[in-house]
């Protein structure tokens, strides 16, 4: 395993691109309505990614045709965005999408409430966001890579009884869309990795509300949850700082 250690001025690139991504993200947000395909959003954020002067980290990459997954309802992750999907009342969407900038990538996913959700649904969703923002709080120096699963995992299947999907996981970031190591999404003592000033990770819890099991449908890129119950993902870009971490999306 070969962990990347960025240098300050590295940092300082990565730190714009999650900015720019920040700013794309927040623009889908506001853009995103009832009656409007994904296949609409993800023109609409390919646009936006070239209007700030990058390009889209995934398009092309492993062959993925799309700028953006645009994940609906069970759909988990990975999904191509389609113009027959067209978000309805009570939807939920998940975005994730990924820019690549002067040489480095950053990576983030939101999801959003569409019209009037379930209030359970609405939980869900949050509950989710709640926990990758405390796995992100654990992050420092010396603290070892397992701590953000297993307070994930205390969150999500513990506290509230949704399941971790353990076959999705988060991953290091930069030049490469995917680096090492690994960042698992439940509590796995085997990694033992200490984090160090200068690492940068995507986290990204990635959860069901109902079971775990997921299906790969045959595009060969999306997947859902077997019993077709929601699911839904929250993704930031951080830094591992000399306190603590920032969060770059």
């Amino acid at each position: 395993m070969a962990i990347i250690i960025k240098t300050p001025e590295e940092l300082a690139i990565m730190r714009e691109a999650g900015k720019i991504l920040h700013n794309v993200l927040q623009e889908i947000d506001k853009f995103t309505e009832i009656g409007k395909s994904t296949k609409d959003i993800d023109q609409y954020a390919e646009k936006l990614i070239k209007k700030y002067g990058c390009e889209a980290s995934f398009k092309g990459y492993k062959g993925f045709p799309a700028t953006i997954c645009s994940s609906v309802n069970e759909q988990v992750v990975h999904t191509i965005p389609s113009p027959n999907m067209i978000l309805k009342d009570g939807d939920i969407l998940t975005v994730d999408c990924g820019v690549y900038y002067k040489g480095f990538h950053s990576d983030s996913a939101i999801t959003m409430l569409v019209g009037n959700v379930d209030p359970k649904v609405k939980e869900f969703v949050f509950v989710v966001r709640k926990a990758l923002n405390e796995g992100i709080a654990r992050i420092k120096p010396g603290t070892k890579l397992n701590v953000i699963g297993e307070t994930i995992q205390k969150i999500v299947e513990d506290k509230h009884g949704y399941s971790i999907i353990k076959e999705l996981t988060g991953h290091g970031i930069g030049r490469e869309l995917h680096e090492d190591p690994y960042v698992l999404n439940y509590k796995d003592h085997t990694n033992n990795i200490v984090l160090k000033e200068g690492m940068t990770l995507a986290i990204e819890p990635i959860v069901a509300m109902g079971g775990a099991e997921i299906v790969t449908l045959s595009d060969q890129w999306t997947i859902i949850t077997a019993d077709k119950m929601p699911a839904c993902q929250w993704e930031h870009t951080v830094a591992v700082t000399k306190d603590g971490c920032e969060v770059l999306t």
